[in-house]
């Protein structure tokens, strides 16, 4: 960093103040400065606000990129290099909190506007997809035999004498074969979740 040692003159305050007044002149090198004068300052302060270390750092580079941008804004007179940027982080970081407890009430806001029982419909949509698909998968772990008269019953509707009737086999037959399979598929779907 050129030149930045010449500031030592009186201290490190007037070194941070001196380096804010070039940061306000575009100078990069005193901005680097004044990073590192204040940046482990800000963080402190935004993580006892915040109590949470990355919010805390995401204040802490919004801060420093708005010391960068408004440098110009700083009156020496009116106080201390360290007091203008602090007053900054607090300002964003309590911002930060405010918005969130806003975001926070919005939300239970509009939980409060829907209808009992409503729900999330992307969610059921994708819940009923995945069931069907392991639906699908059970069926077509059993045996043609098991499957076809579950497919009869299940998906066209029929009895267990006319699933019996169209297959050509005993109704006692069928119930059993029918029993094994719905076991057999319950046993699938458990095991698939």
């Amino acid at each position: 960093m050129t030149g930045v040692g010449v500031l030592h003159r009186s201290g490190p305050q007037d070194r941070a103040e001196d380096l804010l007044v070039r940061v306000a002149r575009g100078d990069k090198d005193a901005f680097a400065g004044v990073y590192d004068a204040f940046s482990r300052a800000v963080m402190g302060l935004a993580c006892r606000i915040l109590r949470d270390p990355a919010q805390a750092e995401e204040v802490t580079q919004d801060v420093m990129i708005e010391v960068w941008r408004t440098a110009d804004r700083y009156v020496p007179e009116r106080g201390s290099a360290k007091a203008w940027v602090l007053t900054l982080a607090h300002r964003r970081a309590v911002d930060r909190v405010r918005a969130a407890h806003a975001g926070s009430e919005r939300e239970q806001r509009a939980r409060a506007l829907l209808p009992e029982g409503a729900f999330d419909v992307v969610a059921e949509t994708a819940e009923h997809h995945d069931e069907q698909r392991r639906v699908y998968r059970c069926l077509a772990s059993l045996s043609r035999s098991q499957r076809v008269p579950l497919v009869l019953a299940y998906y066209q509707g029929l009895t267990y004498l006319e699933v019996a009737h169209a297959l050509s086999t005993p109704v006692g037959t069928m119930k059993s074969r029918m029993r094994a399979a719905l076991r057999q598929l319950r046993a699938c779907m458990e095991a698939g979740r």
